[in-house]
């Protein structure tokens, strides 16, 4: 890559100051919260910035509400059309635009989930550098021209990893499982997307919704860096100003409820069975989030600590590993509770970790479980925010679902606030082990009892 003057002087600089700020930025990165300030635009995008001024480096998101839940009936769509916004720009193609955050030491980035779609930027904060790498940035978000070879391009990659999933049994066991708890709902589809869907995209559909979901009024920009609030603001006008002013999209219709148990098998040739059960548990925000968090540190959440490891490995060897999780959206995310293991051990191994879901419910974790749980969040916490990437994580989920500006000031002490009464209430409000879906992808003449 070829370096010039400028940036290279720059590096340099760099270079000779790495050793005396690292000392510095740890011990200030390791305890303090960040302070996030905000604001809008003069055309009303919400901005949340963070000022990190020990290196001399920005990252900034901007996001639109235009995950994959916006697909419609082309389930691919968002991340098709948000993969092809680097592919050309005014008059640049995939190479040239490529080649001009690179000539700046400058990272692009794009994303899409279920619930967002996102572009970022990491850049060096000189002046010379960071003016041209948000010029390129901007182009990107605003003038894309989605050529049609690149569309092609796209597609077959994208075709490519669909085909690729008939492979994997973990792929289909989580393709499965998130279309049987959602049914009926957009998070159902995968965010990649469907073979026939994205072989019926074209480049007037990828136009379309690219105007209607990338627009001011459907975004939101999160800034940490070593600039000062005054030029965070001049950063976030431009940006935003390269965007049409747009409408906010229409509301989607929330998660539903299961009705009744389902058990789903999938025939795959595979020396091992994977397993999953769980069901739609809580949305962003959530009153009982911290309760369900800690709690299920100790079912499943806390590695090699947790109780579904020391059942289902340590006491049983039925598995290597064996976890749960709650996944909070804009709706309500799925709980999901899982492991692999050898196929004629399933059934086994499935009564356990139900069992165990049931009992923790029930019963609710032991003082020592809450206790070494408590200690080992929030031991962890420095390490949650020692990357401005990691603090423009935690700043964009901030921004996009509406928490409070002090969640992460916070968030040791409500942590440290749970009690085993809260788990417990939490857990039998939340979770109904007599409505879950289970998963199982395996080889049937294998199974135990075949």
């Amino acid at each position: 890559m070829f370096i010039n003057p400028l940036q290279k002087n720059f590096i340099m600089k760099i270079k000779q100051t790495l050793i005396l700020i690292f000392a510095f930025a740890m011990s200030s990165y390791a305890f303090a919260s960040p302070n996030i300030q905000t604001w809008k635009t003069k055309n009303g995008v919400s901005v949340y910035f963070v000022n990190a001024p020990e290196l001399p480096m920005i990252d900034i998101q901007v996001v639109f509400d235009a995950g994959s839940s916006r697909d419609g009936d082309k389930p691919g769509l968002a991340m098709l059309t948000t993969g092809l916004l680097n592919q050309g720009a005014v008059d640049m193609d995939a190479d040239q635009i490529s080649q001009a955050f690179e000539s700046l030491g400058a990272n692009f980035g794009s994303d899409t989930g279920y619930d967002q779609s996102s572009l970022g930027l990491r850049s060096l904060t000189d002046e010379a550098i960071l003016t041209k790498a948000l010029t390129n940035f901007k182009n990107v978000m605003s003038k894309p021209t989605f050529p049609n070879d690149a569309l092609e391009r796209q597609r077959a990659r994208t075709l490519i990893g669909i085909r690729s999933k008939q492979q994997s049994p973990g792929s289909l066991a989580q393709d499965a499982f998130m279309a049987s708890v959602f049914k009926g709902h957009p998070y159902a589809n995968p965010t990649q997307g469907k073979e026939n869907s994205v072989k019926s995209i074209i480049k007037e559909d990828i136009e379309g919704f690219y105007k209607e979901y990338f627009v001011a009024s459907n975004a939101m920009i999160a800034m940490v860096g070593a600039v000062d609030t005054k030029q965070a603001k001049q950063i976030a006008e431009d940006l935003s100003s390269a965007l049409p002013k747009g409408n906010k999209p229409a509301v989607i219709t929330g998660v539903k409820e299961l009705e009744k148990a389902e058990t789903i098998f999938i025939e795959h040739p595979a020396s091992q069975t994977h397993v999953l059960i769980g069901q739609p548990g809580v949305k962003r925000g959530d009153p009982d989030h911290f309760a369900l968090y800690v709690g299920n540190h100790v079912l499943g959440g806390g590695g090699m600590v947790s109780r579904l490891f020391e059942e289902v490995r340590e006491k049983r060897g039925l598995s290597y590993s064996a976890y749960s999780y709650f996944s909070p959206m804009r709706f309500k995310g799925p709980f999901l509770a899982g492991l692999q293991t050898k196929t004629e051990q399933a059934e086994e191994a499935k009564k356990v970790l139900m069992e165990n879901i049931e009992r923790f419910i029930k019963e609710g974790p032991t003082a020592a479980e809450l206790e070494a749980s408590k200690k080992n969040i929030t031991g962890g916490y420095p390490l949650r925010i020692d990357s401005n990437s990691k603090i423009l994580d935690y700043v964009t989920m901030i921004g996009f679902y509406g928490l409070p500006l002090n969640y992460l000031e916070t968030f040791n002490d409500k942590v440290s606030a749970v009690t085993i009464e809260d788990i417990k209430d939490a857990f039998k409000r939340r979770l109904s082990p007599e409505k879950m879906v289970t998963v199982m992808v395996g080889a049937s003449d294998k199974a135990e009892g075949s």
